[in-house]
């Protein structure tokens, strides 16, 4: 069994190429993928080479870790069914190629326990569910505070900032940097960081990914505040101690979501608490794969760029 999979070879060197598929087992699942997004975060770092090392790293690698799609076979253990709606974070499942994320595939082949199943109903939006469990990962649990600061109105941003205030606190300020990008908020205000005269945030959620930051950051803070990195970081951090000191700064990093994650997001979204429309700016069948990506890490105005799988063989 094969499959149409995105295949980058090496830095900025990506294309469309058959792959052979690891035979499933009986607590796989062969999954016929819809819709992929593409991460300009750890996806964007892989495409341009500026990925420190990494497990599993190396070309040929399948992008991909937010893939939907329909299950078309089922093994007898792995308790789904063909026609169910899944989520899949990615497989590793090609003959020739790593698959450190590999959604990014017309078919899969995937343990049954790595997906989630979701409602058919999510259509498109339901690639976007591991950015919005890793948003929920980083505020749900205990002596973590909601942000009251939020850095950056990309996809991650947009969703902490739902998320807040799906969990009933004070809406959160949003800086952004980029004219295009601060539109679109519900509730909450997004300012240019000139434009904020505060100093005295409890919380401070960076999702810029921007290392830079960390010093503006502390002097933005109220003694005792936390600074989350929610972002990724491909260089050493530093700030200077003494502000830090003076404000008894504390400092967290956010990981990966976990199931738990996944399965406590899907369910706020299946009640209509937490809402992903509006994030998916463009989507582009997978035939534009190479120009997708392009434009997908290099245009401001592209929340998220979706590849559509539909209708190919």
């Amino acid at each position: 069994m094969d499959t149409l999979a995105v295949l980058l070879k090496g830095p900025e060197d990506l294309t469309l190429d058959t792959l052979e598929l690891v035979e499933p087992g009986p607590e796989d699942l062969v999954v016929e993928i819809s819709h992929s997004g593409i991460s300009t975060g750890t996806e964007k770092l892989f495409w341009s080479g500026k990925m420190p090392p990494f497990p599993g790293m190396g070309y040929p690698l399948v992008p991909g870790y937010e893939a939907v799609g329909e299950v078309v076979e089922a093994g007898s253990l792995s308790g789904l069914a063909p026609g169910d709606r899944v989520f899949v974070p990615g497989a590793n499942c090609f003959e020739g190629a790593h698959g450190l994320f590999g959604g990014a595939a017309r078919r899969v082949v995937t343990s049954a326990d790595r997906v989630t199943r979701i409602d058919a109903g999510f259509g498109p939006e339901g690639a976007l569910l591991a950015l919005a469990a890793t948003a929920r990962h980083s505020m749900a649990g205990l002596q973590k505070r909601v942000p009251d600061l939020i850095v950056g109105h990309g996809v991650l941003g947009r969703l902490l900032a739902r998320l807040t205030m799906a969990a009933g606190a004070p809406a959160p300020t949003v800086w952004e940097i980029d004219a295009d990008r601060q539109g679109g908020a519900t509730g909450y205000p997004v300012l240019h960081p000139d434009d904020d005269p505060r100093k005295d945030y409890k919380a401070i959620y960076d999702a810029s990914g921007n290392g830079a930051l960390l010093n503006d950051l502390v002097s933005r803070i109220t003694r005792g505040g936390e600074i989350v990195l929610a972002g990724f970081y491909t260089e050493p951090l530093s700030f200077a101690f003494p502000p830090a000191f003076m404000k008894e700064a504390r400092f967290r990093v956010a990981a990966e979501w976990t199931p738990d994650d996944l399965i406590a997001t899907r369910a706020l979204v299946e009640g209509g608490v937490l809402s992903l429309g509006g994030l998916i700016t463009h989507e582009r069948p997978v035939e534009d794969a190479p120009e997708a990506y392009r434009t997908a890490f290099s245009d401001p105005a592209c929340l998220k760029m979706i590849l559509n799988w539909e209708g190919t063989a």
